[in-house]
C-alpha cells in the first residue's frame, strides 16, 4: 500500500496547499509595481510575525545566508565575539565567525541542555571587548530552546550587539524581536512560515546598524546596506538583485494564512503539539534528549537499546509514508526527531506516533501498542 506522504522534519515542512498553489501562477516581473506592491506588503506581514518595528530585508537564501549576512556586516577581522551554543546549529555560529578570521569565544553546553543566561553574562563581563553575542532561540538538532528574553536583558546595557538565529522557532514559539531587545533575528522560508526553501528574513535594529557601519569584512550579495537602500528608497520596497519571485508570493499567502489563525493560537497549537508528541514518548518507555526547555516545533527522543536506529528511521518513512530526523553531529545514530512544525495539526501527530509503535513493535521492543496514541490523544483533545 502507498501511504500518504507526510514530511514531519523540522524543516523543511509540508507546504498548505494554497501555498503550494501560488507557485503555480504565471511569474511576474520583479521590477512592476505589481510585484513590488505584493513584496511590501510581505514585508509588513513578517515584521507583524517577529514582533518588531526593526527594519527588515529578505535575502534569496537559506536560513545559512541569513546567519552569514549577519557575521559579514556586523564584524570585522580580529573582532572578537561570543557563540553561546546548544547544538549542532548553534556550533555553525563559530564556524561562520572563523570562516573570516573573527576571534571567537565559543561557548557551548552539554547537548539537550539550555544555554545559561548567567554563563553569558559572566562572559560579558569578564571581556567587554566582545562585540557580537552569537545564539539560538530553538536548537533543531537537540530539541532544546533558549532563553532569549532573559539573555537579551542581559546583552541589552552592554556594548555587544544580540543575535538569535530563529530559523527553526520563528512561527512556531513566542520570539518578540523588540520587546526581548534582539537586534538581529534571521528566520528561513521552510520551517514555520510554510514554503519550500530559498529566503532568509533578517531584521536589524538601530544598535545593530551602528556597528554595521564600522565592519570591515568585504560583502556584496548580502550587504545590508544595498538591501536597506533598496527596500527604503520608494514607497515600494525594491531589491538590489533578482529577488526569489514565486517564493516571495508564497510567503504572501503563508502570510495571510498566519494572520487568518493568529500568532498567538499558532503558538499554542505547536506547544499542544509538543507536550502531545512528549508524552506520547514517555508512555511508550521512551526517554527524552532534551532537557529544561523542550522545544516546541520539535521533539528528540533516544533511541531505545536494542533497536536499530537506522532501520527504525528507514522504516517509519519507507513503509509508512512519513519522514522524521534523525541525530546530527555527536549524537548521529542516538537519537530520532520528529518534527511538528508549520503545516502540522494533531492528525499528523496521532499518525507519527503509531507509525513509531508499529515500527518499534516490529523489531522486538516490548510496548503496549497504542499506549503511545493515547497518551497522545489525550494531551491533544483534552487541551482543545
Amino acid at each position: 500500500m502507498n501511504f500518504k506522504k507526510r514530511l514531519m522534519t523540522p524543516g523543511p515542512t509540508d507546504i498548505p496547499p494554497s501555498v503550494l498553489a501560488e507557485a503555480c501562477k504565471p511569474i511576474i516581473h520583479h521590477r512592476t509595481p505589481q510585484f513590488r506592491a505584493i513584496l511590501t506588503e510581505v514585508v509588513a506581514g513578517l515584521k507583524r510575525v517577529f514582533r518588531t518595528n526593526h527594519d527588515l530585508l529578505i535575502f534569496p537564501a537559506a536560513g545559512t545566508g541569513g546567519m552569514e549576512s549577519a557575521v559579514v556586516n556586523l564584524c570585522s577581522p580580529g573582532d572578537t565575539v561570543l557563540t553561546a551554543s546548544c547544538g549542532n546549529f548553534g556550533n555553525r555560529w563559530t564556524a561562520i565567525a572563523k570562516a573570516y578570521g573573527i576571534s571567537t569565544e565559543h561557548y557551548e553546553v552539554e547537548w539537550g541542555q539550555g544555554n545559561d543566561p548567567k554563563e553569558i553574562e559572566k562572559r560579558l563581563a569578564a571581556n567587554p571587548g566582545i562585540k557580537v553575542v552569537f545564539t539560538t532561540l530553538l536548537e533543531t538538532s537537540t530539541g532544546i530552546e533558549s532563553d532569549i528574553r532573559t539573555i537579551g536583558d542581559i546583552v541589552a546595557p552592554t556594548p555587544a550587539v544580540l543575535v538569535v538565529d530563529a530559523i527553526s522557532g520563528m512561527g512556531a514559539t513566542p520570539m518578540k524581536t523588540d520587546d526581548w531587545k534582539a537586534d538581529v533575528v534571521i528566520a528561513g522560508a521552510q520551517k514555520g512560515f510554510m514554503i519550500p526553501p530559498g529566503l532568509a528574513m533578517v531584521t536589524i535594529s538601530s544598535k545593530a546598524w551602528e556597528l554595521a557601519k564600522k565592519s570591515k569584512i568585504p560583502k556584496y550579495y548580502f550587504s545590508w546596506e544595498k538591501a536597506h537602500k533598496s527596500m527604503t528608497a520608494e514607497a515600494l520596497a525594491n531589491t538590489p538583485y533578482t529577488p526569489s519571485v514565486s517564493l516571495i508570493m508564497q510567503m504572501a499567502e503563508s502570510l495571510r494564512l498566519i494572520e487568518e489563525e493568529g500568532l498567538e493560537n499558532i503558538w499554542e497549537r505547536h506547544a499542544r503539539m509538543a507536550r502531545s508528541a512528549r508524552s506520547a514518548m514517555e508512555a511508550l518507555g521512551l526517554k527524552l534528549f532534551a532537557t529544561g526547555r523542550p522545544s516546541n516545533a520539535v521533539t528528540s527522543v533516544y533511541v531505545p537499546e536494542g533497536v536499530d536506529g537506522t532501520k527504525l528511521f528507514k522504516t517509519i518513512r519507507d513503509t509508512y509514508g512519513i519522514t522524521l530526523a534523525g541525530g546530527q553531529g555527536k549524537v548521529k545514530g542516538r537519537i530520532f526527531r520528529i518534527g511538528h512544525l508549520g503545516y502540522a495539526d494533531d492528525w499528523d501527530i496521532v499518525a507519527a506516533v503509531a507509525a513509531i509503535e508499529r515500527a518499534l513493535y516490529e523489531q522486538g521492543y516490548t510496548l503496549e501498542l497504542g499506549a503511545g496514541v493515547a497518551a497522545a490523544e489525550k494531551v491533544l483533545f483534552s487541551e482543545k
